[in-house]
Order: C-alpha cells, then structure tokens, then sequence
C-alpha cells in the first residue's frame, strides 16, 4: 500500500527519475497511446489575402515612419 501511494505521489516521483521510467514502462495506457511526431513546418502555409497584406504594408510603414521621425529628432536635438 505504502508503496502504491509512493509511486502515484508527483512530488516522489520527482525526486526519484528512476521510479519515473519504470511507472512509465508498465503504464498500460501510455503504452495504448498513438505515437507520431509532429513538426511545425508540415503545417500548410495560409496564404493571405490581399487585404490583409495591403493592411500589413500599411502597418509596417507607419511603424518605419514613426522611427524615422524618431532618429530625425535625435538628430536634430544633438
């Protein structure tokens, strides 16, 4: 009994690594578990649209104006 609850206490298993892969291996549920790998570049890109990249350009130009602005008046007060 004592070691049923040992085995299922989180804060035990973190101590002990171990326990941790051996509780694993017998899992029969993890076992049970489809395994495949998934990676961020098989994702489809979505295409945008043009609206969305005439909103980006525009986005894009305010923020570049807004830090010329900037360095002028840098410029000019030094």
């Amino acid at each position: 009994m004592k070691t049923t609850a040992l085995s299922l206490n989180p804060f035990s298993l973190m101590m002990e690594p171990e326990r941790v892969l051996q509780t694993m291996e017998r899992s029969q549920q993890l076992r049970g578990l489809r395994r495949h790998k998934l990676r961020p570049l098989d994702k489809p890109l979505i295409p945008y649209t043009e609206e969305a990249r005439a909103s980006r350009a525009a986005c894009d130009e305010a923020i570049e104006r807004q830090d010329r602005q900037a360095q002028a008046q840098a410029f000019l007060l030094n």
